[in-house]
């Protein structure tokens, strides 16, 4: 079988948050996966597709591992979202500038905020799914002065 082939991981910075898309690792190639991981300052990495591999190897480095499957080409649940977005706003707000890590089987279909860098990242059912999607603002951060901003990530 002819090896795989992945795109580079994409890092998405906004304010003080980082995302890094990225890849299904194999068991052959965790150890580089993890030292890319390291290289970006991950601290938490959510697997978004079938478990392939153990985490054990990516837990021992201090990251910790969340499991969120959904299939392939579709959109989140609301369970998946509404943690997502817990997530989100619990990990920038302790750890500002870290990074969080996202991945499915190939980096495209199921992980979010990369359809500018990473061509073919939705389809059009996501598309469908983001455009009639209506933010819980649970993402709004304050300024240094107390005003909340508009700015949200969904």
């Amino acid at each position: 079988m002819a090896p795989m082939n992945c795109p580079a991981p994409v890092e998405v910075t906004y304010r003080n948050m980082r995302f890094l898309i990225t890849h299904n690792p194999t068991s052959a190639t965790l150890n580089k996966f993890v030292e890319e991981l390291k290289k970006h300052g991950v601290t938490t990495m959510v697997r978004v597709c079938e478990a392939t591999y153990d985490t054990a190897l990516v837990e021992k480095e201090g990251i910790q591992v969340r499991d969120w499957p959904f299939d392939d080409g579709s959109s989140p649940s609301t369970q998946i979202v509404d943690d997502w977005l817990s997530l989100v706003n619990i990990q920038f707000r302790e750890e500002p500038g870290c990074c969080i890590a996202v991945h499915c089987v190939a980096g495209l279909g199921r992980t979010p905020f990369v359809r500018q860098k990473r061509r073919g990242a939705f389809n059009s059912k996501q598309l469908s799914y983001l455009e009639k999607y209506h933010s819980k603002m649970r993402l709004c951060f304050k300024d240094p002065r107390g005003h909340r901003n508009n700015c949200c990530i969904q």
